[in-house]
C-alpha cells in the first residue's frame, strides 16, 4: 500500500523539489495535492489532512518588512494545521521544517521554534509520530532570488547583467535541496517502519560550509568560464556539481540557447570545437533519420550538451511540473549547441531531409546505473517513470 504524502507549501522552493522527488517513485508514494488557498478554506484543509498518512509542513513566510507579520503568519499556519487534524481526528506523521535560526533572537527564528514545539505537543497528546527538522541554509535550482537564499540572488544577478554584493561575509552551513529531499524521504520511510510512535528533534546535517565570498567567487568563475565562454569548469566534488547546476538554472534558456560555435574553414574543410572541459565525462555521437525523435527524458544531477554538426534539428526543453515548451532550431551548417538544465525533460528531432549528426557530452559524476535518467515527454505533463 502506497504512503499518502501531502506537502504544505508544495508550490514553494523546497516543496516543489520534494514533490517532484516523490514523483520518481509513484509505486511507493501517492502525492496528495496541496494549494496555499487551503489555509484560507477550512473545508479544503480538513479534506487535505484527512487524506494524508504523512504531512510535510513546509509552508511559511521567510521575509516581510514587518518581522511581527512573519512571526504571526508562521504560528497561524501551524495552529490551522493542528486544528484541522484535531477536527478530523487524524494523526498523520508530521514532519516540520524548522531552521537553525531557532536559537537566534529574531521573529522568524522564534516562529520556527514555537511552531515546532506546538506540533511536538500535539503529537505527544495524540500518540503519533512527529519529526521536528532543524534545517541549515538550503540552496538549489529554482529558488526565488531575494527571498529563499543569497545563492539564488547571486546566481540570478550574475546571469542577468547585475553585480551581486556581499553585505556580510561569514561562514555559512549549506544543504542542497536534493540532499534535504533525500533526508525527508528517508525519515518518512524510517518512521513508517516503526511499531511505536516517535517524537524527535532532528538536526539535519549540512553538506558543506563556506564563506559567502568563497561561494560568490565560485559563481563568478562559472559566469566567466561557462556563461560567457561555454567552458565546463573543473568541479572538484559533488557540492561543486550541485552549485554549478544551481547556477545554470538561473540562465534564461530562451535567450541564451542555442549557442553558436566558431567554425574554422580552410581548403581541407571545417574544424569546430564543440566543448572544452575542466571535468570528465562521456562524448558520443548519433545519426538520426528524418522525422525521428530521440530523448524525452530528464536528469536530476548530470550535465549534458547536444551539438548539431550536420543536418537540421529541433531541440525541445520543458521544466518538469510545467507546460511551457522551449523550441530551439539548429542547423549543422552553422554548428551550435544547447545544454540541458537539470529537471528539464528534453528531446531532439531530425527536422531536415538528410541524416542528422549530433554529438553528445554528458558528465559522469555518479555511477551510470544510479537512476539519474527519467522518462517524461516534452509535449505534455505525465507521471514520471524510470527509463
Amino acid at each position: 500500500m502506497r504512503l499518502r504524502i501531502g506537502i504544505t507549501g508544495q508550490p514553494g522552493f523546497v516543496g516543489t523539489y520534494l514533490y517532484n522527488a516523490l514523483g520518481l517513485n509513484l509505486d511507493k508514494y501517492e502525492r496528495i495535492p496541496f494549494e496555499d488557498i487551503f489555509f484560507s478554506d477550512e473545508v479544503k484543509l480538513r479534506s487535505f489532512v484527512r487524506q494524508c498518512d504523512v504531512i510535510v509542513h513546509l509552508a511559511a513566510m521567510n521575509r516581510h518588512p514587518d518581522p511581527q507579520v512573519i512571526y504571526a503568519t508562521n504560528l497561524r499556519l501551524v495552529r490551522l494545521l493542528i486544528a484541522a487534524m484535531e477536527a478530523e481526528k487524524v494523526t498523520p506523521h508530521v514532519l516540520f521544517s524548522s531552521s537553525t535560526q531557532e536559537e537566534r533572537d529574531n521573529e522568524y527564528g522564534k516562529s520556527k521554534r514555537e511552531g515546532r514545539q506546538l506540533l511536538e505537543e500535539w503529537a505527544q497528546r495524540n500518540g503519533t509520530s512527529f519529526t521536528g527538522m532543524v534545517v541549515p541554509n538550503v540552496y538549489g535550482p529554482f529558488g526565488r532570488p531575494n527571498y529563499n537564499s543569497f545563492i539564488a540572488t547571486f546566481c540570478y544577478k550574475l546571469t542577468h547583467g547585475e553585480k551581486p554584493q556581499v553585505l556580510q561575509d561569514s561562514k555559512v552551513r549549506l544543504i542542497y535541496v536534493g540532499s534535504l529531499a533525500e533526508h525527508i524521504i528517508s525519515k518518512i520511510n524510517e518512521v513508517a517502519e516503526l511499531k511505536e510512535p516517535r517524537v524527535e528533534r532532528d538536526e539535519v546535517p549540512y553538506d558543506f560550509e563556506k564563506t559567502v565570498t568563497e561561494i560568490l567567487s565560485l559563481f563568478e568563475t562559472y559566469k566567466s568560464l561557462y556563461f560567457e565562454r561555454g567552458f565546463i569548469p573543473f568541479l572538484k566534488d559533488r557540492n561543486e556539481v550541485n552549485l554549478f547546476n544551481t547556477f545554470r538554472c538561473y540562465i534564461d534558456v530562451a535567450k541564451y540557447f542555442p549557442v553558436k560555435l566558431e567554425a574554422h574553414a580552410d581548403p581541407r574543410g571545417v574544424f569546430v570545437e564543440t566543448i572544452k572541459l575542466g571535468v570528465g565525462g562521456q562524448v558520443s555521437f548519433s545519426t538520426t533519420v528524418p522525422g525521428v525523435t530521440r530523448g524525452n527524458h530528464y536528469h536530476t544531477r548530470k550535465i549534458e550538451r547536444f551539438t548539431v554538426i550536420r543536418g537540421k534539428a529541433r531541440i525541445q526543453l520543458r521544466k518538469i511540473g510545467t507546460d511551457k515548451v522551449y523550441n530551439f532550431d539548429l542547423d549543422g551548417s552553422l554548428p551550435s549547441y544547447v545544454d540541458m538544465p537539470i529537471w528539464y525533460t528534453h528531446n531532439i528531432t531530425n527536422t531536415g531531409k538528410e541524416e542528422l549528426y549530433t554529438q553528445f557530452w554528458i558528465s559522469e559524476w555518479y555511477d551510470p546505473g544510479d537512476g539519474d535518467t527519467y522518462f517524461a515527454p516534452c509535449d505534455r505533463n505525465e507521471n514520471y517513470k524510470v527509463k
